[in-house]
């Protein structure tokens, strides 16, 4: 018996009662981009359900080039399934959605971030990049790949109170 064991065991009860979506727009209109802290469950938190939005996660809910990129393609991919390059006005909004205690903010701490940088290998200016103070939202609104077609909103999930406020509201490039 390994770790995973039970999980497969929950999934046999989940594939009993499973009906698979069809390949179409995310009802919600959402993209959520967020941190993979185990203690944040966006389906659990905004109530998403099965095909309601896609979630993209890594560590610390960065705006990385490999976030950028995704985004692109699901841009493009939308127009796609909508009929094409100019069947819809607007296509998604992303929502970036940072939290509370997150471990990257430690990456701010230049003592910290020397002894990760010596425990793993990776250089100290990448993880200095890496270190989540805000929602990025910029960054996103200001990349070329991103299309006019889709808005960008930054929150934050209070680990403490399972609250989620908005620190910059939604808007297009």
């Amino acid at each position: 018996m390994t770790r995973m064991t039970p999980l497969l065991e929950h999934n046999e009860q989940f594939a009993l009662t499973y009906a698979p979506a069809a390949l179409g727009l995310p009802t919600a209109q959402m993209i959520i981009v967020t941190c993979l802290d185990h203690r944040i469950d966006p389906a659990m938190v905004l109530g998403l359900g099965l095909g309601d939005a896609p979630v993209i996660r890594n560590a610390g809910g960065r705006v990385t080039e490999a976030v950028i990129d995704d985004l692109a393609y699901l841009a493009f991919l939308t127009e796609q399934l909508s009929g094409g390059p100019g069947a819809l006005d607007t296509l998604f909004e992303v929502a970036i959605i940072h939290h509370t205690q997150c471990g990257t903010g430690f990456l701010a701490d230049p003592s910290f971030r020397h002894q990760a940088a010596e425990a793993t290998g990776l250089p100290e200016a990448a993880l200095e990049a890496s270190a989540v103070e805000d929602p990025h939202v910029e960054r996103l609104l200001t990349s070329p790949r991103l299309s006019p077609k889709v808005s960008v909103s930054g929150h934050v999930y209070d680990i403490a109170t399972g609250r989620v406020t908005t620190a910059v509201d939604a808007r297009y490039p």
